[in-house]
């Protein structure tokens, strides 16, 4: 069984930062790609960003490129998400995901476990 446990969004200002944390536990992820996805009300969720367990490959979606950087520790099994220059578009439920593979995955479907979420509201 997995677990994740997703903190640190909130209300920010357009311009802002935030830094979303996932908590891992239940089983070795050291071969496992994390990830980070969002949903807007009345939207499909949407692939944000994934790393390797590794940290040596790492994917970002076109639009949150250049402004968010995944990172983990794997000591403490976690993983980070640093979002800089927040825009109200960013405003969504910011889920972490587990995908059981050891290259990148930026497909929903992939991934087997999920956070229950984290809102993250970017107002203008």
């Amino acid at each position: 069984q997995v677990q994740l446990v997703e903190s640190g969004g909130g209300l920010v200002q357009a311009g802002g930062s935030l830094r979303l944390s996932c908590a891992a536990s239940g089983r070795t992820f050291s071969t496992y790609t994390m990830g980070w996805f969002r949903q807007a009300p009345g939207k499909e969720r949407e692939f944000v960003a994934a790393s390797t367990w590794s940290g040596a490959s790492t994917v970002y979606a076109d639009s949150v490129k250049g402004r968010f950087t995944i990172s983990r520790d794997n000591v403490k099994n976690m993983v980070y998400l640093q979002m800089n220059s927040l825009k109200p578009e960013d405003t969504a439920v910011y889920y972490c995901g587990v995908a059981p593979y050891r290259n990148i995955r930026t497909t929903r479907n992939e991934y087997s476990y999920w956070g229950q979420g984290t809102q993250v509201t970017v107002s203008s």
